[in-house]
């Protein structure tokens, strides 16, 4: 039976009900006598239908309750204003202690590995069975382990991600291309056994430690632990450990590079292509350190970029990816003249070198020719000697050796290297050969230097490929250290003998940073020494959610490209220098798809992570987001609490180290707590500061679920059940959840649950519901429809949600948000109350989004797209605004005219098996040659070209709109061609909504809808021009191996041996074409 409270707010309803009806009946007879809509008339309605609607997010999500709970202990909190420069500076340092483990864990294996070579002896004829990661646990037809393919015992484990791999052994992956038993690789891998012990000693010192790996110069990878690697479906492994960017980076040091393309008549054909693919290969070992140019010549310079003439542009992924797609449109034609060619080249360098925008460092002339009638001595001699100062690494293409000695001679003259490329699977071997020369004077000046790569996903290796279907790609930072030979009779050679290193997933930073500390709106964020982004919650690096695809610049976005406010880039260039400062601007953060936006100003705090090429900003929002307070319980007081079953923890934040140890990895952090306040585990280690705020938010909001259920269990209340969810998340991360209907009821299955981002606590930010309802004004309620992901916009359910503050003022810290989430029907049955003929009636939030209409299937739309003219009015008249928002991670949709031929070919897999069926044909007609090369060009790149759409990066401009808080009532009047359209805008109170109501006889037709679709912004050719050559300020790395005196430049390479080369060639790749 019902008591005399329910049967009062029955009452109220009622009559907040029949007032509305009456209201509405009386608006109906207004409009239909062709007068104004009344503004009396929507007021009142709308102030009825705001204080039922409030009433009901009120009562079921205990707002009320929860605030007088934290008022009751608000003389018992210390309130502090955080100091974001003391908070900058111990998050960097607590980064500088863990990127330091690593690159300790990176040097012990430097060590070991190089004092395994230097006792080790090269023997031709050893034979030695190593596990090879792609043959293990492989048996041929009887049942027998194949050869290098014996069992390797492999289990899943749960600090890898549940892969299965062996914690006590390494593997060994080979290249597709290469021979297993190749003595040098037989060789290498024998006396790299030896890291094994190291590998594992390295995983005992530090649990964290995830892939550790040595890179061979040979081209073999061994890693740990050991895992199964399996080939593609053409029988390929893509890996090639020598191209990866930790490898180059640590091998090398930073370069400028000029590369010389031959495009004189005599290289057409298959040449050509093998040129292109050489130029498509250098560019692959090029990284953001370096700087390059590409200038094609015949009897003229072409450069390939034209707008880049007579300068040098950075090696990031973009530049690069837009060489390679001009690259296609290179013919030849004409007469070779080498001589224009060297002489501007040796004019770029000079003149980029004396601008100091380069790399300052190491020069080089890459130059791919079919022959050079001569040496030009005199050229070099006014440019480079004595100091040979630039490198010149020439690459002979095609079979022919008539002018293999002039090429040579200008390479070992220079300090470079002489290659000579018959095939297009020599080509990735033979340029590797360049790095192996400028790493020499590191290696003779045994200086190991530390590097780290800027964030990456390498989805070629094994566990990428594996962890890809699941969780999707991971998002790391490497750091390597090259490995040196230390044999006294090799030290003028400077022998690379590979590189070491182990990677740091970017999650993994994210664990050293309090996000409590950062309040709702804050944040923080690395970058490197080139600007890029290290980590940063708005860093969006995969595109077509569902399919997960990565962007193709996504690991060189600029910190100015998601902080675009900062247009003197004052923020970047600080931490770029790694100076330790403060910085403030006004921000406008989007939320909720990008659909929504907050403005807010923003106290940025920044210093450098000594050790490493990183910077470190924290960002915190004004007000609220400045402040914290410390609260007071017994820990028995608190346990108690915790124990209850609507209790969780935010999974991503790290209340409690769970990876330092094996057996405390199968905890979450909400068990972790318990065992660690019981004294149980006193190995765990836990941020007693952040448990001892849990206990105090777990013991305030306790009562609350007492108060849930007492709702749940009367069965008057709710009765349509159209309230399902009530929640609540506290500053800490602690949530608790209460379900008014069955699980398998809700009408959203998906909302708070781990997939929904959003809506959670996550390492990046708060959920979506605490970060609205805190720019709110306390005590009001934001009301929202979840944006779907799908093609159809529409959602069935909607979201309230309100803050819980300590104190009456902006400087108090928000402690907590509470909520509901409702059926739409439920909603809208509470906002109808009677029929109207002729207005149009909307229920729109702060943002203009639909919420109720008339017609259902426009809930969920902008307003504007709508009644434009009503929308265009609301703005010219101040009661929204129009905030302009830019995109500069954008993918836009492109046609662009798509060849099958000549441009795969620049994918090294694509030339690696064209190369197959040209090498087979070789076979039969290798005579016949300029027929071969004939049937080559027309099979492989003459195919029709057809136009293809794509998606490209772009950078787009897009709107959003937010509504005047001061503006709480308006109304107008809107001439149209032959009619005049009325409108009404009213606030609900308390809430973020408002009620439209709109005279719907008049059409107004010629004015358009105002949309939010994104605009993409075109550059014309000048502008692009511009945006190249711009080079936005960057550091250099700190340390720079040119050149030394006592390198030995007669190690500047000969004619290979074809036919044996030939033989190891030919092995492999017979072997996969016939086993398809």
């Amino acid at each position: 039976m019902a008591g005399p409270g329910s049967q009062r707010r029955a009452s109220r309803g009622a009559s907040a009900l029949l007032t509305a009806a009456l209201l509405y009946a009386a608006l109906g007879d207004v409009v239909r006598s062709e007068q104004q809509i009344p503004l009396s008339v929507v007021k009142l309605w709308a102030s009825a239908f705001g204080g039922e609607i409030k009433s009901i997010a009120a009562k079921y999500s205990g707002s009320q309750l929860l605030q007088k709970k934290y008022k009751e202990y608000e003389k018992d909190v210390a309130i502090e204003e955080i100091d974001g420069l003391q908070l900058v500076k111990k998050l960097a340092k607590n980064m500088e202690e863990m990127f330091h483990k690593k690159s300790e864990a990176v040097r012990r294996l430097v060590e070991a590995a190089e004092e395994a070579h230097l006792k080790h002896e090269f023997d031709a004829d050893l034979q030695y069975e190593y596990f090879n990661a792609v043959l293990i646990n492989e048996r041929d037809k009887d049942g027998n382990f194949l050869e290098l393919g014996k069992e390797f015992i492999l289990a899943p484990n749960d600090h890898f991600n549940n892969l299965p791999v062996n914690i006590s052994l390494s593997d060994v992956q080979v290249p597709t291309n290469m021979y297993n038993k190749d003595p040098a690789i037989v060789n290498g891998v024998y006396w790299s056994e030896s890291l094994n012990k190291v590998f594992v000693d390295n995983f005992d010192r530090d649990p964290s430690l995830i892939w550790q790996y040595f890179g061979s110069a040979k081209g073999f990878f061994r890693q740990y632990p050991g895992i199964k690697w399996e080939p593609d479906e053409n029988g390929v492994i893509a890996f090639d450990c020598r191209n990866r960017k930790w490898y180059i980076q640590a091998a090398t040091s930073p370069k400028d590079v000029v590369i010389l393309v031959d495009v004189s008549g005599s290289m057409k054909g298959l040449r050509l292509t093998i040129a292109k693919q050489t130029v498509s290969s250098i560019l692959d070992t090029l990284g953001d350190d370096d700087f390059f140019n590409i200038i094609a010549y015949n009897e003229e310079l072409h450069y390939v970029e034209p707008c880049l003439n007579g300068t040098l542009v950075q090696a990031d992924r973009t530049n690069k990816e837009h060489f390679r797609e001009h690259l296609d449109k290179l013919f030849a034609k004409g007469i070779g003249m080498l001589d224009i060619a060297l002489n501007e080249a040796f004019n770029i360098l000079s003149d980029f070198n004396h601008t100091g925008q380069g790399s300052i460092c190491s020069q080089a002339i890459m130059l791919i020719t079919d022959g050079a009638v001569d040496t030009y001595d005199t050229i070099f001699a006014k440019y480079n000697w004595p100091d040979r100062k630039v490198r010149i690494f020439t690459y002979l293409i095609g079979r022919e050796a008539a002018f293999a000695d002039n090429l040579k001679w200008m390479a070992c003259a220079n300090k470079g290297f002489f290659t000579q490329i018959s095939t297009l699977a020599d080509v990735q071997e033979n340029v590797m050969e360049y790095l192996h020369v400028l790493s020499r004077p590191k290696v003779i000046d045994q200086e190991h230097d530390v590097v780290w790569t800027e964030a990456y996903i390498d989805s070629t290796l094994p566990q990428a490929q594996k962890l890809a279907n699941d969780q999707g790609p991971v998002l790391m930072t490497t750091v390597a250290m090259p490995v040196f030979s230390k044999q006294n009779e090799t030290r003028s050679k400077g022998i690379l003998l590979g590189v070491v290193g182990t990677d740091v997933p970017v999650k993994e930073l994210l664990k050293t940073i309090p996000k409590y500390k950062l309040g709702i709106h804050g944040y923080a964020f690395a970058i490197t020494n080139n600007g890029y982004i290290l980590t940063h919650p708005e860093l969006r690096p995969l595109y077509e959610e569902g399919k997960k695809r990565r962007k193709p610049n996504y690991s060189s976005v600029d910190l100015s490209e998601v902080e675009w406010e900062d247009r003197d880039d004052v923020l970047r260039n600080a931490m770029v220098n790694r100076k330790t400062g403060k910085f403030s601007m006004e921000v406008k953060k989007t939320v909720d798809k990008g659909k929504r936006v907050l403005v807010m100003t923003n106290d940025y705090y920044y210093t450098d992570i000594k050790g490493t090429p990183f910077s470190l900003g924290v960002a915190l929002s004004r007000g609220h987001g400045k402040y914290f307070f410390r609260g007071n319980v017994t820990i028995e007081e608190g346990l108690h609490d915790l124990e209850h079953p609507d209790v969780s923890l935010a999974d991503e934040w790290s209340y409690c180290n769970t990876d330092l140890h094996p057996e405390h990895r199968h905890l979450s952090q909400l068990e972790a707590i318990k065992l660690y306040l019981k004294g149980k585990e006193p190995l765990l280690q836990c941020d007693k500061e952040l448990i001892q705020e849990v206990l105090f938010d777990a013991v305030v909001s306790a009562p609350i679920e007492a108060y849930w259920t007492s709702l749940a269990l009367n069965k008057s209340e709710n009765s349509d059940k159209g309230v399902e969810v009530a929640f609540l998340g506290t500053r800490t991360g602690l949530s608790r959840i209460n379900l008014f209907v069955g699980a398998e009821q809700l009408t959203n299955q998906d909302f708070l649950k781990a997939g929904d981002k959003e809506n959670i606590f996550n390492a990046d930010h708060f959920p979506l519901w605490y970060r609205r309802a805190a720019e709110q004004i306390p005590g009001s309620f934001v009301y929202s429809i979840p944006f779907s992901t799908g093609t159809v916009n529409k959602s069935n359910v909607v979201t309230a949600s309100t803050s819980i503050q300590l104190l009456d003022e902006r400087k108090s810290p928000v402690v907590a948000a509470v909520g509901i989430q409702m059926k739409l029907e439920f909603f809208q049955r509470k906002f109808w109350t009677a029929s109207r003929q002729t207005v149009n009636c909307y229920l729109i939030d702060n943002n203009g989004f639909i919420l109720v209409s008339e017609d259902y299937t426009q809930t969920g739309d902008f307003f504007g797209e709508v009644e434009g003219a009503v929308m265009n009015k609301l703005l010219t008249m101040g009661s929204f605004k129009r905030i302009t928002l830019y995109d500069y991670q954008a993918m836009c949709r492109a046609n662009k005219e798509s060849s099958n031929g000549a441009h795969g070919l620049l994918d090294p897999y694509n030339a690696f098996l064209a190369a197959i069926k040209w090498i087979m044909t070789e076979l039969v007609l290798f005579l016949v040659e300029f027929n071969l090369c004939s049937w080559w060009h027309s099979d492989m790149t003459a195919k029709a070209q057809k136009l293809k759409q794509t998606l490209e990066p772009c950078d787009t401009e897009y709107p959003a709109f937010v509504s005047e808080r001061t503006i709480k009532e308006t109304s107008g009047n809107i001439a149209c061609e032959d009619c005049s359209k009325s409108f009404v805008i009213q606030q609900i109170p308390s809430s973020n909504l408002f009620m439209v109501v709109v005279d719907s006889s008049c059409l107004c037709e010629s004015v358009a809808p105002i949309t939010m679709a994104p605009i993409e912004i075109r550059y014309n050719e000048s502008l692009k021009c511009e945006r190249l050559k711009a080079q936005k300020i960057r550091r250099r790395p700190e340390s720079c191996h040119g050149f030394h005196p006592e390198e030995n430049a007669r190690e500047c390479g000969g004619a290979p041996n074809l036919q044996a080369k030939m033989v190891l060639i030919l092995l492999p790749l017979l072997l996969m074409l016939f086993s398809r």
